[in-house]
């Protein structure tokens, strides 16, 4: 998921700040190869994190998932280095959903705090930011959930080194949410009403538009913050379409589900990731939230016959009395897939943790299984959810 930085938050980033960031980014191009060695007891591990701002809904589910795996390794005896248990300690940090924030962030946990590895940030914007820093100090990062497609890749297209994921791209999202648009729901004409505030929107449109076999009879956008879709919406009812795909995040798409259904608006709505969030629910009304779908790399439904997945679940539940959510399965799986390439390479040194992420295969994640391909890319599973009265009431795995 997560490509958008709200644009009055980039709107507030001062000169002194973005001169900051462009001075970072000039200065740390290549890494020193040294990377950070940790004590002899613990391992350090940042978080670099939207705790607050535009996407802090997403950074702190995901901080729970950390927070919840950090606390099973340690309550287990640690992480295994070469024959040595060592506990984890966590270093948790707010970027504010703010890219210069992101950029000082990364800075400081990698040069100051002298973490092994960073999980976070939830967002493709914010994780950009830190890239040069992460990279100058040899510090490895994984992303719970930037989708962005070029996330992981350097400008030349070879791959970022110490930049990783744990989640599938964009392009497969909108790939496969117009495959079941056009195989499950036999939706023959389509309308698009798209995020376009950042990548995450537009990248998921052009996805679905370059797979769906269908007509799509109108395509439109809208921007972070927007409240009324009554006129785009009234467009829609009147063009006799099959089936509207909203790719975008709950705060907004919630609001177009309330709206469509208020008008009479009854077909489906489909969407992305960025509308697997209990919140969604909550701002269309439970009674609105009725045949709506969304692609998701966590669904509890699918995850109910995978033991790894049920044993989180159900740790989750009992920790913080609640489902767990999404994004919170995906930082658990991000924090263990470091615990994995440590024990792999039976090292804590910064570099060789990088080495041992680009060489995970058929991990057992609560997500799925999981194989990091050649561009830090997890391969792994997807799934489709379907909300009635805003409950997830049944979901599909797709092929």
């Amino acid at each position: 998921m997560m490509g958008r930085i709200n644009k009055r938050v980039l709107n507030l980033i001062t000169a002194g700040a973005a001169a900051f960031l462009m001075a970072g980014c000039s200065v740390a191009k290549t890494s020193n190869n040294n990377g950070t060695h940790q004590d002899k007891d613990i391992i350090k591990i940042g978080v670099n994190m939207e705790l607050s701002g535009a996407a802090a809904g997403y950074g702190n589910a995901e901080k729970q998932g950390i927070q919840l795996a950090a606390n099973e390794i340690n309550q287990a005896g640690g992480i295994n280095v070469n024959g040595q248990k060592k506990k984890i300690k966590l270093i948790i940090r707010d970027n504010k959903t703010a890219i210069a924030t992101s950029a000082s962030v990364a800075a400081q946990l990698a040069t100051k705090d002298k973490v092994a590895a960073i999980v976070g940030p939830a967002t493709t914007n914010a994780g950009t930011a830190e890239i040069p820093n992460i990279t100058k100090a040899s510090v490895p990062s994984v992303s719970p959930s930037a989708t962005d497609p070029s996330y992981t890749l350097q400008k030349n297209g070879k791959v970022q080194p110490f930049v990783f994921r744990a989640c599938f791209q964009n392009n497969f999202q909108g790939e496969n949410a117009a495959k079941f648009v056009t195989n499950n729901l036999k939706a023959k004409r389509v309308a698009i009403l798209a995020d376009n505030s950042s990548d995450y929107g537009t990248g998921l449109a052009k996805a679905f538009r370059k797979t769906y076999k269908g007509r799509i009879v109108d395509s439109q956008t809208y921007s972070e913050g927007d409240k009324d879709f009554n006129a785009v919406l009234t467009s829609f009812k009147s063009k006799k379409i099959d089936a509207i795909y909203v790719p975008g995040y709950y705060t907004e798409v919630g609001l177009i589900i309330k709206q469509a259904r208020q008008i009479g608006i009854k077909i489906p709505i489909i969407g992305s990731d960025g509308m697997a969030d209990p919140k969604l629910a909550q701002i269309a009304g439970d009674k609105y939230a009725t045949n709506i779908y969304y692609t998701t790399p966590f669904s509890t439904r699918v995850a109910a016959k995978n033991a790894t997945a049920k044993k989180f679940m159900t740790e989750f539940k009992n920790h913080y009395n609640v489902e767990a959510p999404t994004f919170s399965a995906l930082a658990y799986d991000s924090v263990y897939m470091i615990k994995t390439a440590i024990e792999n390479e039976k090292s804590d040194d910064s570099t060789k943790i990088a080495a041992g992420l680009a060489k995970i295969k058929d991990f057992d994640g609560v997500t799925g299984q999981i194989t990091v391909n050649k561009t830090h890319d997890p391969e792994m599973p997807i799934a489709i959810e379907e909300m009635t009265n805003g409950k997830v009431s049944n979901s599909f795995s797709v092929e």
